[in-house]
């Protein structure tokens, strides 16, 4: 991508308003949802795109996108976004590290609110196949009880997934991932 994509930033949100470069963004990475559209089964539309501010912070970082706010356009910064995004999301810095990081190793991530977790994670992406992952981010600190394995193993299973959670170290920048595997006895 050789420019940058303008989008507008309103309230929790990011919105690409020409539908061609939101077709390209969602082409170059699943990212966001063309409005009115639950589950686009073609990776070009005729609508806006709007993107949380995980996938927007993502690619304002890798310099995909540029934001701007209000009837003057002006310009937000990547610690503005971080600021609200902070504000929104619960350990929002932990999430976001092992957002990037499942990102870079060039892995589509969605939110996994569905399935009760931070992230869904797909190979190749949403309608092309399922997410195989479950993710939850976790601290080194939390405690994590058997009834806790067990209910995410459970789940997992039941929508044939791997329950995965992934422990960041922020000082470090390395995430530990913790795969559980089920098997019959």
């Amino acid at each position: 991508m050789s420019e940058k994509i303008e989008t507008e930033f309103i309230d929790n949100f990011l919105v690409v308003w020409n539908p061609q470069k939101g077709s390209e963004l969602y082409r170059l990475g699943f990212y966001g949802k063309p409005i009115g559209i639950p589950k686009p089964k073609a990776t070009d539309f005729n609508v806006p795109l709007i993107l949380d501010l995980m996938e927007g912070l993502y690619l304002v970082e890798k310099g995909a996108i540029m934001v701007s706010e209000g009837a003057k356009r002006t310009r937000v910064s990547f610690a503005k976004l971080r600021r609200r995004a902070r504000k929104l999301y619960e350990e929002f810095d932990l999430k976001y590290a092992v957002y990037r990081d499942l990102r870079d190793q060039e892995l589509i991530v969605t939110p996994g609110i569905k399935y009760g977790c931070d992230f869904a994670v797909y190979k190749q992406g949403p309608g092309v196949d399922h997410a195989p992952y479950m993710i939850s981010v976790r601290k080194a600190k939390d405690e994590v009880t058997a009834t806790d394995v067990v209910k995410a193993g459970r789940l997992a299973t039941t929508v044939r997934k791997r329950f995965i959670i992934a422990i960041p170290d922020l000082e470090t920048e390395r995430i530990r991932y913790l795969i559980f595997k089920w098997f019959k006895a």
